[in-house]
């Protein structure tokens, strides 16, 4: 059976609501909670002084009904006393204003002193707990670098930085000459004298910034492997170590393939909608969440935060509508979610997240959403066949933090997001419903028969040949504008012709390049079967000469439209794709199913807003089916209505 469950905070309430909310809890269906990961100073109210009592007293409660926990490392929020001897431990904005005490993770990961502090907090509770039968698994810290927190600029930082740059290049001269400092005399004589990218006149160097943000992943990474080498040191042998990630991963300043993976599973916070949100994301945005956290460690995952409620801290936001979590739920266990629990189990009263809405509301009835909870529970505790099953996907797309370090740094675009362009081409082979892989460029790709790689600018010759010897070998490789623009470095390449190491595999050359915006809007020529499919791209175009490439779209303005904006190239057994732009979802559409069916990879057309997924255990076939509409729809024949999720065995 798989753990079902929800995340319980006993420590908001009286005690006497302990044995009701146990009871409620243990009613809904669940077998396990979350908790304590907020409580540093119910565990440690004066320095040194350490008491586990209270939680003492409630694991026993939770254990006389059966239930097991996931117990939180409490690092996310330390009590007041520590920043207040301590100020140091703070972490501090671009501008240089101290992160004060009040809010979560103020914490600087390059502090000493916090690293000794955390490290004690860690060790003396899981020392405590390492016995403790009830216990299954431990959550390191909260949502890592999660509301900005991987970013500080304080002093420690600074010094740690020149250690880090030190360390990296060991001499001035070789930084200089990488950076290439020789730009607006920028010349360093020693490492002491490089600033952290504070705001300057214009923009600092390209390599600085991109040093930066590996220098923040190093230190948010370094942080994490500390604490759960401390915590996998004293456990109990059936105790589990996860850390659970939060949205956004593209947008924060380390690499969450490394942050886990010292990790037994990856356990990630699933909210299709948060505070000011009128609707919820996208289907295909939300079910590429899960893909990525499938990847991480390249196995099944766990959600212990699932959305139930409208959230919000300060702004509200949408309130799921009827099913319409409990959907969300299904589509998380269709694509390799295996354990799952709510947050939380009741709306808290006072605090920061009064507005945050859980499975019972302020007014403790247990109304819709507890029902809806206990339904979602009975029904999904009979597949844990299908759910532990693994999950074969022969589409991956690749995606690389340096990468996506170099476009934050220099967007090129005001209509560029990343985001955006990476779900520009996952979407649509998510729209045919076949299994994805959205995984990091490091990875083995013989397993994959396509393989999609959005607005890779920084490609080196290792990725470069290995993208070329999967074409070769019959693979489909999809790229998408500014390929193979830069290095490691994040330097351009003198004398090399975009796409640089690709440029032969992919067929063509880009002769020019025009920066556009999101509303801007090329009309494109499409050639032979895309005569009739409209095209038109935006954000960016790629002016290229296809030179062994097939023209699939041209450019219709005038002085370009000699220019392919849309290539296709036969390289070996395999075949190359090229996007030169922003391209709309026709052509991507189209070029999707040719891609599939060339390589005879199942997949499912389905009415817009209805998702299906399918899940196969020995031999045996499960078919997920999620309506993310509003509206009755209709698939294979049986009405679905609104917001419905199933599994239907085949």
């Amino acid at each position: 059976m798989p753990y079902l469950g929800v995340d319980y905070y006993p420590e908001h309430w009286p005690d006497e609501m302990i044995k009701e909310d146990i009871k409620g809890i243990k009613d809904l269906g669940a077998n396990i909670v979350r908790m304590g990961e907020f409580a540093w100073h119910l565990m440690e109210p004066e320095e040194g002084m350490f008491d586990f009592s209270y939680f003492d007293s409630v694991i026993s409660a939770l254990k006389e009904q059966g239930i097991k926990i996931m117990f939180g490392t409490p690092t996310a929020t330390f009590p007041a006393w520590l920043a207040h001897k301590y100020p140091s431990i703070l972490s501090e904005n671009e501008d240089g204003q101290v992160r004060v005490f009040g809010g979560r993770r103020q914490y600087c990961f390059n502090s000493e002193l916090y690293r000794k502090y955390a490290a004690m907090i860690t060790k003396r509770l899981t020392e405590h707990y390492a016995d403790e039968p009830a216990i299954i698994s431990w959550q390191i810290d909260n949502e890592l670098g999660h509301e900005g927190s991987d970013q500080c600029y304080c002093e420690k930082c600074h010094e740690q930085f020149h250690r880090y740059l030190k360390n990296k290049y060991q001499s001035i001269d070789t930084l200089n000459e990488t950076w290439g400092t020789i730009f607006w005399g920028q010349t360093y004589n020693n490492f002491n004298e490089i600033p952290v990218p504070k705001q300057t006149i214009t923009t600092h160097n390209p390599s600085l910034k991109l040093d930066w943000a590996r220098f923040r992943s190093n230190s948010i990474n370094s942080f994490t492997h500390e604490m759960t080498g401390i915590v996998r040191k004293v456990k109990g042998e059936h105790q589990t170590v996860t850390t659970n990630v939060s949205g956004g991963f593209f947008d924060k300043s380390f690499d969450h393939e490394e942050n886990v993976k010292k990790m037994d599973f990856v356990s990630y916070d699933n909210y299709p909608v948060w505070g000011g949100l009128e609707q919820p994301i996208e289907p295909a945005s939300i079910a590429m969440t899960h893909d990525f956290n499938r990847g991480l460690l390249n196995k099944n995952y766990w959600i212990v935060e699932e959305l139930m409620g409208a959230q919000g801290h300060d702004v509200i936001g949408y309130l799921p509508r009827p099913n319409q979590a409990k959907m969300w739920s299904y589509q998380a266990f269709a694509h390799g979610c295996s354990d799952m629990l709510y947050f939380r189990w009741r709306g808290m009263t006072k605090g920061a997240e009064q507005f945050c809405y859980g499975v019972v509301d302020h007014d403790n009835q247990y109304g819709r959403k507890y029902k809806e909870v206990q339904s979602l529970f009975e029904e999904i505790k009979e597949n844990d066949h299908v759910l532990q099953s693994p999950i074969k996907a022969d589409v991956a797309v690749l995606y690389d933090y340096d990468n996506i370090w170099s476009w934050k740094g220099q967007v090129q675009s005001k209509g560029f997001d990343f985001n955006e362009e990476l779900l520009r081409l996952y979407r649509p082979f998510y729209k045919l419903n076949t299994p994805i892989d959205v995984i990091p460029t490091n990875r083995d790709l013989s397993n994959y028969r396509v393989v999609v790689v959005p607005v890779m600018q920084v490609v080196d010759r290792h990725l470069s040949q290995k993208l070329e010897q999967f074409a070769e070998t019959g693979g489909t490789v999809l790229f998408s504008y500014r390929t193979g623009l830069k290095d490691r470095d994040n330097n351009l390449r003198l004398g090399e012709i975009l796409p640089g190491p690709v440029r032969e595999m992919v067929g063509a050359r880009v002769e020019e390049i025009e920066s556009l915006t999101g509303a801007h809007k090329l009309k494109l020529t499409g050639k032979g079967e895309f005569a009739h499919t409209y095209g038109e791209i935006s954000v960016w175009r790629d002016l290229l000469v296809a030179e062994e490439a097939d023209v699939l779209y041209e450019y219709s303005d005038n002085f370009y439209n000699q220019y392919a904006a849309v290539t296709q190239n036969n390289v070996g057994k395999g075949m190359v794709y090229y996007i030169g732009g922003g391209l709309n979802e026709e052509p991507l559409d189209r070029i999707a199913k040719n891609i599939l069916s060339s390589h005879g990879i199942t997949f499912i057309e389905t009415p817009e807003n209805v998702e299906v997924y399918e899940r196969l255990v020995e031999k045996e076939s499960y078919i997920f089916v999620m309506n993310h509409s509003g509206s009755l729809q209709l698939y294979d024949g049986e009405e679905l209505e609104p917001y419905t999720g199933k599994i239907i065995k085949k």
